[in-house]
């Protein structure tokens, strides 16, 4: 039985990758997993408390473009966060995560080709790997932009050649960046919207981190198009109650932007797709609502960059980051220094060229692991410093 051929370059999913590299060997120590993006702060009482309340609506199929409460609270919310009015109705769309979105809208957004070439994808490199697959599930070329450090760890698409930026249908760009922590400004956001429009590409702005940050509130793509007076078709964005709310189990999030791109959207869904659940729908409404919890949730993030910057600030290369909750460490050999870890103190991180691909003999994140700062925190901080005594 033959399987098909355009999934045969992906590598195995980093995680397994990682089961399998460190399996053969024992735990240095109590295990402290730092490799998992998944928020360990508690979600916030009242949402749990309106999914036990509206129960019962378990028991219903929920409408394919969400209820009007979610997607009014949703408007309301990027009005308040970036300035830029939308339309729940026209503008606005729930989905069950930002994956799954994100994956979709390759398929709903893409053509077969371009200027009658094979279209490319861009992406930053390292990447959230359903970018990759999602390119090749539609037969584009995904075409892997370094974001290191001589970069800000931000990916230069203006630097591709115009062959490539022609017959480019998509370009995905996530800021705050998993797994570096850079993030895109208001002028890196204009320069992309501008080369989009010169070379008719959508840009798809991966923004789920934007609500854990120290100092200023992220720059968002939505206020740099409007501002820009941009195609409203031009930027898609797509953001998450997962890190923002401490709901990752909810898994609701919504896509934001241009009507057409919307329709096109909602149409995929309702054919292949499933919406959040309605009682979930009604406490993520509540949760868009709310700014209190959030800004207790990037309080306790604050004090752990504190706590890393006071371990790792006098190392060569280290990077701060301003946003997110990951640390990119340089440590020379990503799958050596994991499985060091491991072995001399039972800390589990992600060697970074799991999350990489390999472009030009270069790989930007062979040299580096990803840290999560996920856990409570002494767990958190015994682990930092099991990593720097073992660097």
């Amino acid at each position: 039985m033959q399987f098909p051929e355009r999934f045969s370059n992906l590598s195995d999913y980093a995680f397994p990758r990682l089961r399998a590299l460190l399996e053969p060997h024992e735990a240095g120590g109590e295990a402290i997993h730092m490799l998992i993006g998944e928020p360990q702060h508690a979600p916030p009482q009242f949402a749990l408390d309106l999914v036990t309340e509206h129960a019962g609506l378990f028991a219903k199929y929920p409408a394919n473009d969400g209820i009007p409460e979610l997607r009014s609270a949703i408007a309301d919310w990027i009005a308040r966060r970036y300035g830029v009015p939308m339309d729940p109705d026209v503008n606005i769309m729930p989905v069950n995560g930002t994956r799954e979105g994100l994956f979709n809208a390759a398929i709903a957004l893409s053509p077969e080709a371009k200027r009658g070439k094979k279209p490319a994808i861009l992406m930053p490199n390292p990447f959230y790997q359903c970018y990759a697959v999602a390119a090749v599930s539609v037969g584009a070329e995904p075409v892997y932009v370094p974001a290191d450090a001589s970069n800000a760890f931000l990916p230069d698409f203006t630097s591709l050649p115009a062959e490539v930026l022609d017959r480019t249908t998509l370009a995905y760009m996530c800021s705050p960046s998993n797994p570096q922590g850079g993030v895109a400004d208001r002028a890196y956001w204009t320069a992309l919207i501008e080369l989009a429009e010169k070379h008719d590409f959508r840009i798809i702005a991966d923004e789920c981190y934007s609500e854990i940050y120290r100092g200023n509130a992220p720059d968002g793509a939505l206020e740099a198009a409007d501002a820009a007076d941009a195609d409203p078709e031009r930027v898609l964005v797509f953001h998450s109650l997962s890190k923002r709310s401490n709901l990752p189990g909810f898994r609701s999030g919504f896509i934001a932007g241009g009507g057409q791109a919307i329709a096109a959207m909602k149409k995929l869904r309702s054919y292949a797709g499933a919406p959040i659940p309605l009682p979930i729908q009604h406490a993520s409404a509540a949760a868009w609502a709310d700014e209190q919890h959030v800004t207790a949730n990037r309080a306790l993030y604050a004090a752990k960059y504190e706590a890393a910057d006071a371990l790792f600030g006098d190392m060569d290369g280290y990077f701060s980051p301003t946003a997110g909750f990951f640390l990119w460490l340089d440590v020379g050999d990503s799958e050596k220094a994991a499985v060091r870890f491991w072995k001399n103190a039972g800390v589990r991180v992600l060697p970074g060229k799991y999350l990489s691909r390999e472009d030009d003999g270069t790989d930007p994140g062979a040299a580096y692991v990803r840290v999560a700062l996920v856990a409570e925190y002494d767990e958190m901080r015994r682990g930092l410093e099991a990593i720097r005594a073992n660097m």
